[in-house]
């Protein structure tokens, strides 16, 4: 079977990406599958907005099964995951379109946190090598 170019992008893209692109790739995937959820909440498209939070909820699981529990923050990380987890469930429930833009805030401020501390650890590499 012959992939798209974009596809063939895509898987090389996520095999050499460094863990900390890989995360944020989690994020920028979450995000998107939240805010097509909420279109779907807001056009009262049932099966879209389940179908995507569901996703979301995913990926954030498997942000909660990667955390490295040795470290401190991890035990934060893993709570606030879980909250937006519990905002999407409830998002899903209640269809509540503020539940689930909510949940876009703190994976926003996630991303945002790892984008810094990924240039962070890259400008550290750099000058550790140079």
């Amino acid at each position: 079977m012959i992939k798209s170019p974009y596809e063939k992008y895509r898987q090389s893209s996520v095999q050499t990406s460094t863990p900390a692109q890989l995360v944020i790739m989690l994020y920028d995937g979450a995000i998107r599958f939240v805010k097509v959820g909420l279109e779907g909440l807001n056009n009262q498209d049932i099966e879209k907005a389940n179908l995507n939070l569901g996703k979301a909820q995913t990926i954030i699981s498997e942000l909660m099964s990667t955390l490295d529990q040795s470290f401190d923050v991890s035990k934060n990380l893993f709570a606030l995951y879980e909250y937006t987890n519990y905002l999407l469930i409830e998002a899903n429930i209640r269809k509540s379109p503020e539940k689930a833009e909510e949940a876009i805030g703190y994976l926003t401020d996630l991303r945002e946190t790892w984008v810094q501390a990924s240039k962070l650890a890259s400008s550290q590499t750099e000058s550790a090598h140079g």
